[in-house]
């Protein structure tokens, strides 16, 4: 089995690309579905979050306000940093779990869906081909300020705070253009799914990097210090 990364930016289309590989039959980890389910209630992240963040990032039904969180680390730098590191290793539990759960379902490949693959330093060594889903700085602005109702200079500074696209482009072994038509995209979609399944040749580097990466997730999960 070998991983694939898929990113991209903020509005550029990534999750559409995921969906798509969904549809298609693809294993896909998407950490952001993860980084949810870490913060239900009950889980060590959402309690270690109203620890340190208090009460009022906890909503109506007893679970966490996103938005309310967002706002407080968007703007405190010290504030990310620490829901990072409460968040984060829970997040690499439980996606390296849906790896070797796929693994042993006999998966020949799984697709990590993580927003910020190329910054990490975790992901991107152990994927064998590296998907950027890109669209023009136009298109990702508009969407943007559509989808969240941002005004211009909202949406430019989420944007801005980001890699850009076109430094993610330069590390990528496939770059689906989200410019055209839903179809277009599609189509590219399918064609990439098309060559992952004829991809049958092993590298020793993979094998061993997702020896390794099992040999951490065990680790962690048997680990007192992430069970608690």
């Amino acid at each position: 089995m070998f991983l694939v990364g898929l990113t991209g930016g903020i509005a550029s289309g990534k999750s559409t690309v995921s969906k798509y590989l969904v549809e298609l039959g693809c294993s896909v980890v998407d950490a952001d579905l993860v980084a949810r389910e870490v913060m239900l209630p009950g889980e060590t992240a959402f309690r270690r979050t109203v620890e340190t963040f208090g009460r009022e990032v906890v909503d109506g039904n007893g679970e966490i306000n996103r938005e309310a969180l967002g706002e407080i680390i968007f703007r405190d730098a010290e504030a990310r940093k620490k829901l990072n590191k409460i968040t984060h290793p829970q997040i690499i539990k439980k996606m390296l779990l849906k790896i070797l759960m796929s693994f042993l379902k006999g998966d020949r490949f799984v697709v990590l869906d993580v927003p910020l693959l190329v910054e990490s330093k975790i992901w991107v060594r152990f994927v064998r081909h590296l998907v950027v889903v890109n669209c023009s700085p136009g298109a990702q602005l508009e969407r943007l300020m559509k989808r969240n109702d941002y005004t211009e200079e909202e949406a430019r500074i989420r944007i801005t705070s980001q890699t850009p696209l076109s430094e993610k482009c330069k590390l990528a072994t496939r770059i689906i253009n989200n410019d055209g038509s839903i179809e277009n995209t599609r189509c590219q979609v399918r064609e990439f799914v098309e060559d992952l399944k004829k991809s049958w040749s092993f590298n020793f580097y993979e094998v061993c990097g997702l020896s390794f990466v099992c040999c951490i997730m065990l680790k962690i999960v048997f680990s007192k210090k992430y069970l608690v």
